[in-house]
């Protein structure tokens, strides 16, 4: 009867698995296929690099600000009950900007609309999902080796949206926007059939004193919460930055296109996946290994991106890409589970909702800086990634410090 019951909650925690990684790539796939097919989008509507950026820009600046109110919103009311109805707003996102681009000659403004209205959806998807790992998983090995396998999932989408994007431009260049509201409908029904509305709230509890336990929280953990914020904040700028660069120079300087540019972009984001299962198994939880992690990955990315530009071969830039990707990988999962693992379920939501807030922001300046530093000596772009992950090695060393004291 025991090894029964054993087997019911390990099946049931294999399709929570599942139906959150199932979650996890969708977000990125909305973020990916932009960038798969910036270039061939830019050209298509005749606008700039810095106005092809505003795509992702648009989307995470939005995300931002409506990040915290969602993981307010799933700590009073439950994770599955904001999770559902921000993925029919993304669906809607999706849908707008893909009549948009169908039926209009001029359709840049109202693309632009849909992708605020994805950005309003992504608050509730992707960073609700963080702090669902921990209220599904309540033994730290297990929670850190779920967050692992969702940053792989999230990466997943990563690796599979330049192909899939660039595939579906080839046939019709807007075919990405309708694959919005079909993804959106998959993840839905996953999360709806399969996750168990788990840590819902005994009570309501008023805003005065929900924001009274943040402030509290912040007390007593907030000499090490904001260098875990601040430098996921920085990896994803440098991430999504050197993303734009790279779609954009293998198919100017390269005449890489379509599906072979895809496959291009998705070699050193595969490697990210990679990097971050492994982390994920790796750390097990264990804050020591975590912090060694964190500091091992952001010199590794460090090491890359200051000699990015040394030579022009794209074998040369994609294999430094390769590198600052296995090192970003390295580090998401255990900036995730520090935060899941230390912070209480009652306002774990709001926490993740912030620091998923400060790696919207990074996701939100790096294309549009790039896209500017572009028009000047590309060697500024690697001296900015440079100084900023310097930056960040010497905030995961003041976090090492903070615990080890």
């Amino acid at each position: 009867m025991e090894g029964g019951h054993k087997h019911a909650q390990r099946k049931r925690k294999s399709m929570d698995d599942c139906s959150i990684s199932i979650c996890s790539p969708h977000h990125d796939l909305r973020k990916f296929h932009v960038y798969s097919y910036a270039s061939h989008f830019r050209k298509k509507l005749a606008i700039s690099k810095l106005a092809s950026s505003y795509m992702i820009t648009f989307y995470s600046v939005v995300a931002i600000i409506c990040i915290p109110i969602a993981g307010y919103l799933s700590d009073r009311y439950g994770r599955k009950r904001v999770i559902l109805p921000a993925l029919a707003i993304t669906a809607v996102g999706g849908l707008v900007s893909a009549l948009a681009a169908s039926f209009m000659d001029n359709p840049y403004t109202f693309i632009l609309i849909g992708r605020i209205l994805q950005g309003i959806g992504a608050s509730g998807a992707m960073p609700v999902v963080l702090p669902l790992v921990g209220d599904l998983f309540h033994r730290k090995d297990e929670a850190t080796r779920t967050l692992g396998i969702v940053e792989t999932a999230n990466t997943a989408g990563k690796v599979v949206s330049p192909i899939l994007g660039a595939g579906l431009t080839a046939i019709i260049w807007y075919l990405p926007f309708y694959s919005i509201p079909l993804f959106s409908l998959i993840s839905a029904l996953f999360i709806y059939f399969f996750i168990e509305s788990v840590a819902e709230p005994g009570e309501e509890i008023a805003f005065k004193t929900y924001w009274q336990n943040i402030r509290t929280a912040w007390q007593t953990h907030g000499s090490w919460l904001y260098t875990i914020f601040l430098i996921g904040a920085m990896m994803m700028f440098i991430l999504f930055g050197f993303l734009f660069y790279l779609s954009n120079v293998l198919e100017d300087s390269y005449d890489f296109t379509g599906v072979k540019k895809g496959f291009l972009l998705a070699i050193p984001l595969f490697a990210l996946s990679i990097a971050s299962y492994v982390s994920g198994h790796f750390v097990q939880g264990e804050l020591r290994k975590m912090q060694w992690v964190t500091l091992i990955g952001i010199i590794i990315t460090a090491c890359a991106v200051s000699v990015s530009t040394l030579f022009e071969h794209y074998v040369y830039v994609m294999s430094v890409f390769l590198l600052a990707g296995i090192g970003i990988g390295m580090i998401l999962p255990c900036l995730d589970g520090r935060i899941s693992e230390s912070i209480e379920a009652k306002i774990r939501g709001a926490i993740m909702a912030i620091y998923s807030s400060m790696r919207f922001i990074g996701v939100a300046l790096g294309p549009p800086v790039v896209a500017l530093l572009m028009k000047k000596n590309i060697i500024w772009m690697a001296g900015l990634f440079t100084v900023i992950a310097v930056i960040a090695i010497f905030l995961a060393l003041q976090n090492k410090k903070i615990n080890e004291s």
